[in-house]
């Protein structure tokens, strides 16, 4: 069958209809979105500013922290504008690109996030070999294999869009292009696309998250053997990773685990992880951690004390 295409752009229906409330969130999402850039960015500079990158859990964390800027920075600046425009629209290519921006940075955070938890199991349950199995290069290429993995995953969620038929309407019920409000507008039978998806996206979503718990069971029980301070170290470090995967698998099982199908709290599901958790990861990070809190004021102290340095010799 042919292609038909008449569909140019799409217009969101955004996060609410009244004026009013409009303005508000403008305020809040405009604050958060800051905080998302100026709390990432700080953990990116911590780490590279006190050469922390030879570690493997700095490593990833960086990498976590620009991953997140890019995933908020997909929907977050759009949403924003549109909160005050009267017409909130996006083009075809506009939506396609937004589309597969979505799926690439997310996917790639499950992964980066799988592999953290990989390095703690490793810390902790095999600390005499860690170095060894935590290599630079082994990093580099589990680092590279997440990129891909996300890089795969979106593409082929894309395509299964693409060649779909749009004819109107072209009205989407969200605040930006996800798979399932899109498939929604299609002049066509997407039973059989709505189930690649959902499978696609729950089979990478639900098996991170299984692996995930395994991993942090596993090193919840070897913690027995360890020592007073030991136990109190991992679960400072794990306790952090652990309340980042709930934060963030909770709102994308929902959205992604289930058939080809759409709720109206969707949208609000959608902000907690396209938002609200690339804002809290830098906070639950620092104030989680105590080795990344050292970090940060070993940093800031010896930049006060340059600054104050500098200071007197004028």
């Amino acid at each position: 069958m042919e292609k038909i295409n008449n569909v140019t752009e799409f217009i969101f229906w955004g996060l609410s209809q009244s004026p009013e409330i409009e303005k508000v969130c403008f305020v809040v999402f405009s604050v958060f979105y800051i905080i998302i850039l100026l709390g990432n960015l700080l953990i990116m500079l911590t780490v590279c500013l006190n050469n922390l990158f030879k570690s493997p859990m700095y490593f990833f964390l960086s990498f976590l922290s620009l991953v997140d800027i890019c995933y908020s920075s997909v929907t977050a600046p759009k949403m924003i504008v549109d909160l005050l425009a009267k017409e909130k629209t996006i083009s075809y290519v506009g939506c396609m690109l937004q589309l597969f921006g979505v799926h690439f940075f997310g996917c790639t955070e499950i992964f980066i996030l799988t592999v953290m938890a990989y390095d703690r199991y490793v810390a902790i349950c095999k600390p005499l070999h860690y170095m060894t199995i935590m290599d630079q290069e082994r990093c580099n290429k589990m680092l590279l294999g997440t990129w891909v993995g996300g890089f795969l995953h979106s593409i082929i969620q894309v395509a299964l869009v693409v060649q779909l038929p749009f004819c109107g309407p072209n009205e989407i019920d969200h605040y930006f292009c996800d798979v399932h409000p899109v498939l929604k507008l299609a002049c066509t039978d997407t039973y059989i696309v709505g189930g690649v998806v959902t499978v696609n996206s729950g089979t990478i979503a639900l098996g991170s998250f299984v692996i995930l718990l395994i991993s942090y069971s596993i090193i919840l029980v070897s913690l027995r053997t360890q020592s007073a301070e030991g136990r109190r170290k991992a679960l400072s470090t794990c306790g952090s990773h652990i309340a980042v995967v709930i934060i963030f698998f909770g709102p994308c099982t929902f959205m992604y685990m289930r058939p080809d199908t759409t709720f109206s709290e969707d949208k609000m599901v959608a902000v907690f992880y396209t938002i609200i958790t690339p804002m809290l990861n830098p906070l639950i990070y620092t104030l989680r951690n105590a080795e990344v809190k050292n970090a940060m004021k070993k940093l800031w102290g010896r930049n006060v004390f340059l600054e104050a340095k500098g200071k007197s010799w004028t």
